[in-house]
């Protein structure tokens, strides 16, 4: 995508997004956007630029760390449950409780019964917030090998990125194979009807958060909703279906 389309149709965007904040806090609307996906996909990018010109006061990005001693002894949903949306905010989580499903399960850090425990659990905790009129969505950014090399590769050089940088990172192409193994399982056991995945082909960055923020917009409704500037693009984001892997929207 070239820089003064991306630039103009992000502003348009963000002024939706303005409009879609407003009606959440007038109608105490609660929010809540997980976004997972392959390390460097750009989650961070894209929570960026969802928030950047969003009131503070309303919303907020959960990243949890590392589960402390209690919290690994705890049910497993129950350190996400505090940080989900009140009334009149919205929450993005970048990475969720489906870490259990990815990085946990392919670095062995759970074991076999708890990610049984979690796939049989998942639905039930999912359903839960939709009963209770969260507005709910889930995102898979997904990206090439090819594509993500050069990434993190661009991120040992870049003095800005540094944090970013993870033992966990230094494995992703290595375990490519398994992550998508358990990716691929995920969505299989995971996308519920109330609650699907939709998947993002992020190769190039800006042209995943334009169609992010189009596919978003557009499944909600508010008040003076311009519905032409909306139309995403299907070869970009899809919801999960078979035909994803044969579109090429799921990296082997």
């Amino acid at each position: 995508m070239k820089k003064e389309v991306y630039k103009k149709e992000l502003y348009n965007l963000q002024v939706e997004l303005v409009k879609f904040q407003k009606h959440v806090i007038e109608e105490n609307v609660a929010v809540c956007i997980i976004l997972e996906g392959r390390d460097t996909a750009g989650k961070d990018g894209t929570i960026k630029r969802f928030t950047e010109h969003l009131s503070p006061r309303e919303v907020r990005t959960v990243a949890l760390g590392v589960p402390s001693d209690k919290e690994k002894r705890s049910w497993y949903f129950q350190r996400y449950v505090p940080n989900l949306p009140s009334a009149g905010e919205i929450v993005f989580f970048n990475r969720s409780w489906y870490n259990r499903a990815g990085v946990e399960k392919v670095m062995g850090f759970c074991t076999k019964k708890q990610y049984k425990d979690f796939i049989e659990e998942v639905g039930s905790f999912e359903q839960m917030l939709t009963h209770s009129k969260i507005c709910f969505l889930k995102y898979y950014l997904d990206i090439s090998k090819k594509e993500q090399k050069k990434r993190l590769e661009a991120r040992k050089i870049d003095p800005l990125k540094q944090w970013k940088l993870s033992p966990i990172d230094a494995k992703a192409q290595k375990k490519w194979d398994a992550y998508s193994q358990a990716r691929d399982e995920m969505f299989n056991q995971t996308s519920f009807v109330y609650a699907p995945w939709y998947i993002v082909h992020t190769d190039d960055k800006k042209e995943a958060r334009i169609n992010i923020m189009k596919h978003f917009l557009s499944l909600n409704d508010y008040p003076e909703k311009d519905k032409s500037l909306l139309l995403y693009d299907h070869d970009v984001i899809c919801k999960f279906d078979p035909l994803c892997y044969e579109k090429g929207m799921i990296a082997p």
